[in-house]
């Protein structure tokens, strides 16, 4: 595989635009990206006609315009290229309107109650900042989702307009601070995405993994992660196999697959991608998931996105690597050789910081989810608690410059004691993988994400809440006589009013979760106490005032979202409920009967048959309390269908009355599994669903 010849072979890039198109019209659409204006009519009219001989040349019959509701998963409705010509023939069109905009119904898709169902109409909108690909032969172009009034109905859109915000209030304090060559700054990230792969067959005879993704019930096995044999390890070959197809079609779409690797679990992996700009890595991110489903399947494996597929073990996240760099190609996050002299990034890095204080609990509510609820928290995840790690050697820094004393990194080389080894240059501050939000260096790595979550919502948080600090920080810097008292007044006031939002340590320890309360952090453990985030007036005053989101579409969210959970869990109440009628019950009490016929047998031969029949006895208890434990729920499932029209009750009676009732009619079905013969017990264990890849 010649990988440089095949990288985005599928991508209408720089390099396919400049072969298809004229020179002028190239130049107009490249100066509509960068200054973020409309694209001109005429215009769109060449690329579009550009871009259909180039998809047809690469076997494409049908167009669509790709977007991402706020399912956070993607859409597309297909058109063929053809219309009717004379003499029953057809010729083959694609116009510079169908590339502009389309119309699919937005009643349909979740809308948080924007539209009525007898509302359908909604429009997607062309985003020339992202580029077109083939994907099935469909030329799919990457659009924004918005209703009929004019609120967004899509995860791009609000991060597009997220992206704005920061890149202006960026530029207004890079000015301020001299650097008047600046016209623009790119958020950059780098979504590193976990997943677990398992036998296909397998998973098909598990209901639970069928409908939600995840197993509802299941005892561990003996061996688990305990050992840490399985990260970093040799990656099997039926694995390695999968990996190598899932690259070449990942760089074929132009997606920046770098690194791969075995993660803590045994059957789970990690995928992370080089950096690229904020909405290209969304839109990437989200053709990773699905490709990685895709070939999963052809290799008879199921790839697991959900975020805690199996209890015991680590769960998946998205860890959400985030940056900004300027069009002069800057970091604003390196703090260089000296930061405590480095005025431009202690700026940066304050708005961070304050940006996540004042704002804990709309990045936590950023990544709220369901299947997110089981994984923050549970020792292999951040807790709910939102912190920032630093780092001893950063942290000094800051104090440094506050009390106007000097401070120099120590650069100090570490000896292995073997002279054949080379020394080793040892960086100032260790790595913390507990920490919500850890700088790595130049960047800050938001670990929160679940694997399943769209990176988009995370980001357009992240982005809106600093670029409030930074226009804040700019009138500092406007109304002073010298910059670098500004600055320091900036940073000084950003420790002394927000640094209860650093922590260094083990967020994973219990400690941890008392000391914050103390500080007076917010520890928001569920998607309802969390969501209800987004509709404050601080909430709705922040996203209108950067142009981000209405207070509609704050609402929408807030309701979608609720919604979305309920609807999550109560698939899987009804999976559980399901299981426990039709395999589970059955399944021990036809074991419990094999026992006691052997009980019976012994008896009439005179042999001891006690442990049978207490072996009976047990299993006959527990087919009881599993079966009244699953009427019990099933009884609470249809309460909640009272809750009509009311998002935010359903949700808080789901998370206070049927998850508790599906977690205690787990623990019921998990012990009698562990007694139970496996030859009686209707599914594939965690056993052979962890260790059965080769």
């Amino acid at each position: 595989m010649n990988i440089p010849e095949i990288f985005a072979e599928n991508v209408f890039n720089e390099k396919a635009m400049k072969a298809a198109l004229s020179p002028d019209v190239y130049r107009s659409l490249k100066k509509a990206v960068n200054e973020n204006e409309p694209l001109d009519f005429a215009v769109a009219q060449e690329v579009a006609d550009a871009m259909k001989a180039w998809a047809i040349s690469k076997g494409a019959t049908h167009y669509t315009h790709w977007f991402q509701p706020m399912t956070g998963i993607t859409a597309e409705k297909h058109d063929s290229f053809i219309s009717p010509a004379k003499n029953g023939n057809v010729i083959m069109e694609f116009s510079g309107k169908a590339l502009i905009k389309g119309e699919p119904d937005a009643s349909s898709f979740p809308n948080g109650g924007i539209r009525a169902t007898f509302e359908a109409r909604g429009y997607t909108a062309w985003d020339p900042s992202s580029y077109a690909f083939i994907k099935d032969n469909t030329l799919c172009i990457p659009t924004a989702f918005c209703s009929f009034s004019g609120e967004a109905l899509d995860k791009k859109t609000p991060l597009i307009r997220s992206i704005e915000a920061i890149s202006k209030q960026s530029v207004k304090v890079l000015k301020l601070l001299g650097k008047d060559d600046v016209n623009k700054v790119h958020v950059t990230v780098g979504a590193e995405q976990e997943y677990f792969l398992i036998d296909r067959e397998a998973g098909l005879m598990r209901e639970d993994i069928v409908y939600s993704g995840r197993t509802l019930f299941g005892a561990n096995p003996p061996k688990g992660q305990e050992l840490g044999d399985h990260y970093f390890g040799a990656i099997k070959p039926r694995v390695k196999a999968y990996m190598e197809d899932l690259n070449e079609e990942l760089w074929k779409l132009g997606i920046l697959a770098k690194t791969e690797h075995n993660e803590v679990a045994p059957g789970q992996h990690e995928l992370a991608p080089v950096f690229t700009h904020a909405n290209t890595a969304t839109d990437h991110n989200q053709l990773t998931m699905e490709l990685m489903k895709k070939i999963a399947e052809k290799h008879g494996l199921t790839c697991l996105l959900a975020e805690k597929p199996f209890k015991g073990v680590n769960g998946s996240g998205k860890h959400n690597n985030w940056s900004l760099t300027t069009d002069t190609g800057v970091n604003l996050f390196d703090p260089g050789e000296t930061p405590a002299e480095n005025l431009q990034f202690l700026v940066f890095l304050s708005a961070v910081i304050k940006a996540t204080d004042v704002y804990q609990d709309l990045l936590r509510a950023s990544v709220a989810s369901a299947g997110n609820d089981h994984r923050l928290g549970a020792h292999e995840a951040p807790p709910a608690i939102v912190s920032i790690f630093l780092g001893d050697d950063l942290l000094n820094a800051l104090e440094a410059f506050v009390n106007n004393y000097s401070y120099h990194s120590k650069k100090t080389t570490m000896k292995l004691g073997a002279k054949i080894l080379p020394p080793l240059p040892k960086d100032a501050t260790d790595r913390n993988r507990t920490s919500p939000m850890a700088f790595t260096g130049n960047k800050f790595e938001f670990r929160m994400v679940g694997s399943n979550d769209s990176i988009a919502d995370c980001n357009v948080v992240l982005n809106t809440i600093v670029a409030e600090s930074l226009e804040e920080f700019a009138c500092v810097l406007e109304n002073a006589s010298n910059v670098s008292s500004a600055v320091h007044d900036i940073v000084k006031n950003t420790l002394d009013n927000h640094g209860r939002i650093i922590f260094n340590g083990n967020n994973y320890s219990a400690e941890w979760v008392v000391e914050a309360e103390r500080r007076g952090l917010s520890n928001l453990k569920t998607t309802p106490d969390a969501v209800s985030s987004y509709t404050t007036d601080k909430a709705i005053e922040l996203f209108a005032k950067h142009k981000v989101l209405s207070k509609t579409e704050l609402f929408a969210i807030e309701n979608v979202m609720l919604e979305n959970y309920s609807r999550i869990v109560k698939i899987e109440a009804l999976t559980m409920v399901d299981m426990a009628r039709k395999n589970i019950y059955p399944s021990i009490n036809r074991y419990a009967s094999r026992v006691l016929e052997g009980a019976i047998n012994k008896y009439k031969l005179g042999i001891s048959n006690e442990t049978d029949v207490y072996l009976a006895r047990k299993l006959s208890g527990l087919s009881d309390v599993v079966y009244k434990k699953a009427e019990a729920l099933a009884d609470l499932i249809v309460k909640a269908n009272a809750f009509t029209g009311n998002s935010k009750a359903l949700a808080h009676f789901v998370k206070d009355q049927i998850i508790p009732c599906m977690e205690a009619l787990r623990v019921s079905a998990d012990e009698a599994e562990t007694v139970t013969d496996e030859r009686f017990w209707p599914f594939p264990s965690y056993g052979k669903l962890l260790f059965s890849v080769k």
